[in-house]
C-alpha cells in the first residue's frame, strides 16, 4: 500500500530508522555537540561559560607567571585519559583551570617583560569568536564569500601605509617566519629567472644564490634558506653598527664580493625592528644598494610595523616604500591574538610564483572568470579569517589608537633606559628606537666580576621562579644580557624599577653565595622555581 513503510525509498527508510534509535544512555549525542540551529542556545551557554571563566582568572590575576617547571606540571596532563572523556562543557572548563589558565603565561600583566607579546585588544577578541563559530576557509571565494573581500580590503589598506604603490599585493600568513619563507621563495624564483641566461640548468643557478641579511637579522632567514633548497652559506651576515643596524658600507662589500665571484645574490633583508634590539636598518641607503644591484629588497617588518600607524614616528620606517616584499605582524604591535600577519609585495605578479591549480578547489577557468581565490597568492591552502580580527580592531577603535598605544610601549622603553643608564647596579648595550631593552647586571670589581654570566643568568631564572616578573635572556658578543621587550602601555616605570630592584637582589644573591662557597654551583632552575613557589605559596 502507497505510504507503507515497506514501500518507502531506502535513503527515507534509513534516516526513519536513524531518528528513531533510542538515546545511548544519557550521555548527548555526538550530533548536539555541533553548532547548527537547533544547538545555538546551547552555543552560547557553553560559551558564556567559558569568558566568564576567563574574564575572572583575568581579572584576579595578581602575576604574569606561577613559576611551574616542565617536571611539576607536565604530571597533570599527561595523567589525564584523552579516551575517557568528561561529558559536559562544565567539568571540562574546571579541568582546564587546574592544568592550564593556573599556570599560563599572562602578557596582560604589566611586569612581563620578556618576549614580542602584546596584551590584546577586546575588539580582536570579538573577531576570534566569530571567525572561529562561522569558520570560513580563505583560500577560496566558494569558501569564505565576504572573507575573501574583507582580507583584500586589508591588504590593500595595509600596503597602502607601507606606500608599495598601485599594483601592490599580498596575502595574510600564520606569522612573520612564514611571511619571511613565502618573500624569499618569490625572490628565489624571479632571480632564478633572471640568471637562466648565464646558467643552463636550475641545478646550477641554486648554489650559487645568497641571501644578505644583517647579523641582527631573524634566524627564521636561515631557516627559509634551508627550507628553499639552498646551500649551507647561502645567507651572508652583514656587519652591524653599534645601534645593532646593517652598515651599508658592509652591504655594499659584500655585494661587490659576491658579484666577482660569480654569485648571484637573490634578496637583501633589511630589519625594521631586530628581536633583541628593535634596530631599524637604514633602509634608503638599503634600498640605493639593491637598486645598483639590481636584487630583490625585502623588510623584515614584523616588529616595527606599529610605526604604520604612529601619527609621530611613521618617519623611522622611512624607505621601507622602496621594498619588494615586506613582513608585517599585526600580532605584535597592532595588539591582536596570534596568528595575524601578513606579506605585501610590490608587484602583485610575483605572487604568481605560489600559485598551483587543482581542479577540485581554484581551476584556471575561475581565474579567466576573475573570481578571487586566495589560494592563488598564498603558501597556505585552508586558512583561517585571521583577518577579521584586524578588520574589527579598526571598525572600531582605528589606526590612530592603535598607533598611540605603541607609540606609548616605545615611550616607556626610553623611561625604562634612562633609569637602566643611571644605575650603577646595571648596564645597557644600546638604545632601541623601538620598545626593547638589553642589559645586564653589573658585579662589582673584583672577583664578583668574573661571574657576571652565571649572575644574570641566574638572576632571570629566580625571578620567573619567583612568578614576580619575567624577562627574556640573549647573548651579546658571547655575554650573557638581560632583555625587556614592552609591548604592555599599561606597564608603568614603577613596575620596570621593581623588576629591576628583583634582578639585583637576585643576582647579588648568587654571587654572595658563590662567593662564600666557590665549589659550589649556583641551583638548578628547577629547585629555584620550586623553592619560590613554595614561598609564594605561604
Amino acid at each position: 500500500m502507497p505510504g507503507s513503510g515497506k514501500d518507502l525509498p531506502i535513503v527515507s527508510t534509513l534516516v526513519r530508522t536513524a531518528e528513531d534509535a533510542p538515546p545511548r544512555g544519557d550521555a548527548p549525542s555526538p550530533e548536539s555537540h555541533l553548532l547548527n540551529a537547533g544547538t545555538a542556545e546551547r552555543y552560547r551557554r557553553t560559551v558564556a561559560d567559558g569568558l566568564a571563566l576567563v574574564a575572572d582568572t583575568v581579572a584576579r590575576v595578581d602575576r604574569p607567571f606561577s613559576g611551574t617547571t616542565p617536571d611539576r606540571l607536565a604530571p597533570h596532563i599527561s595523567g589525564i585519559d584523552l579516551d575517557a572523556p568528561l561529558g559536559d562543557c562544565a567539568a571540562a572548563l574546571e579541568e582546564l583551570e587546574r592544568v592550564y589558565l593556573r599556570d599560563a603565561v599572562y602578557f596582560h600583566h604589566p611586569r612581563y617583560l620578556a618576549h614580542l607579546n602584546c596584551p590584546v585588544v577586546i575588539p580582536a577578541l570579538l573577531g576570534e569568536a566569530v571567525l572561529s563559530a562561522i569558520n570560513s576557509s580563505l583560500d577560496t571565494w566558494d569558501q569564505s564569500a565576504g572573507g575573501t573581500l574583507i582580507e583584500r580590503q586589508l591588504i590593500d589598506w595595509t600596503a597602502r601605509r607601507v606606500g608599495l604603490g598601485p599594483t601592490a599585493d599580498g596575502v595574510f600568513t600564520s606569522g612573520g617566519s612564514q611571511s619571511n619563507l613565502h618573500a624569499l621563495l618569490l625572490a628565489r624564483e624571479e632571480a632564478v629567472l633572471r640568471a637562466r641566461g648565464a646558467a643552463p640548468t636550475d641545478q646550477e643557478i641554486l648554489p650559487r644564490l645568497r641571501v644578505l641579511v644583517s647579523e641582527a637579522g631573524h634566524f627564521s632567514v636561515r631557516k627559509s634558506a634551508k627550507l628553499l633548497g639552498l646551500g649551507p652559506d647561502a645567507v651572508i651576515p652583514v656587519e652591524t653598527d653599534p645601534q645593532r643596524r646593517m652598515r651599508p658600507a658592509g652591504l655594499a662589500r659584500e655585494l661587490d664580493r659576491c658579484r666577482r665571484e660569480g654569485l648571484v645574490v637573490m634578496a637583501v633583508v633589511g630589519t625594521a625592528g631586530t628581536t633583541d634590539f628593535g634596530s631599524i636598518d637604514p633602509l634608503p641607503r638599503i634600498a640605493d644598494l639593491c637598486a645598483w644591484a639590481g636584487t630583490w629588497f625585502h623588510v623584515d617588518a614584523a616588529y616595527g610595523c606599529g610605526l604604520l600607524a604612529s601619527r609621530t614616528r611613521r618617519h623611522l620606517l622611512e624607505g621601507i616604500e622602496r621594498a619588494d616584499s615586506v613582513t608585517v605582524d599585526f600580532h605584535k604591535s597592532f595588539f591582536q591574538p596570534v596568528s595575524s600577519s601578513a606579506l605585501l609585495v610590490r608587484e602583485a605578479a610575483t605572487l604568481r610564483h605560489a600559485t598551483y591549480h587543482a581542479d577540485y578547489l581554484n581551476p584556471r577557468r575561475m581565474a579567466a572568470q576573475r573570481i578571487p581565490n586566495q589560494v592563488d597568492k598564498s603558501l597556505q591552502t585552508t586558512r583561517r579569517f585571521d583577518a577579521l580580527k584586524l578588520w574589527l580592531t579598526l571598525r572600531v577603535m582605528g589606526a590612530d589608537a592603535i598607533g598611540d598605544l605603541f607609540d606609548r610601549v616605545i615611550d616607556r622603553a626610553a623611561d625604562a633606559w634612562r633609569l637602566v643608564d643611571a644605575d650603577p647596579r646595571f648596564e645597557a648595550v644600546t638604545r632601541s628606537p623601538l620598545s626593547t631593552l638589553v642589559f645586564r647586571y653589573l658585579p662589582p670589581d673584583g672577583p664578583a666580576r668574573a661571574l657576571a654570566d652565571e649572575a644574570n643568568l641566574y638572576a632571570r631564572e629566580a625571578l620567573a621562579a619567583s612568578g614576580a616578573g619575567v624577562v627574556a635572556g640573549t647573548t651579546v658578543d658571547g655575554v650573557h644580557h638581560l632583555k625587556f621587550t614592552l609591548l604592555n602601555p599599561e606597564t608603568s616605570l614603577e613596575d620596570i624599577a621593581e623588576v629591576l630592584d628583583l634582578l639585583a637582589e637576585h643576582a647579588a644573591h648568587h654571587l654572595d653565595t658563590r662567593l662564600r662557597a666557590p665549589r659550589a654551583h649556583h641551583a638548578p632552575a628547577a629547585d629555584s622555581a620550586a623553592t619560590a613557589t613554595a614561598s609564594a605559596a605561604t
